[in-house]
């Protein structure tokens, strides 16, 4: 893990950042000792996004298949 310390972090904040994306955390020390890890935050996504499938079904199937649903 890469080790800053308070002004190399603050004059190089765009490589710090850099670094703690593709090192997965950067530490950043003080000068009372008081140590800090910047961790890049992960893309979770949205659980909405799922992958779709083909059914190989035209748009007249799929409306007969949700008029029969709503007749039952």
């Amino acid at each position: 893990m890469t080790t800053y310390t308070y002004s190399e972090a603050r004059q190089k904040f765009a490589e710090v950042l850099d670094r703690a994306r593709r090192e997965g955390q950067v530490r950043i020390r003080r000068r009372d000792g008081q140590v800090f890890i910047l961790v890049p935050e992960k893309d979770e996504g949205s659980p909405l996004d799922v992958e779709g499938i083909d059914l190989d079904l035209t748009a007249d199937e799929i409306i007969e298949a949700v008029r029969e649903g709503r007749e039952r």
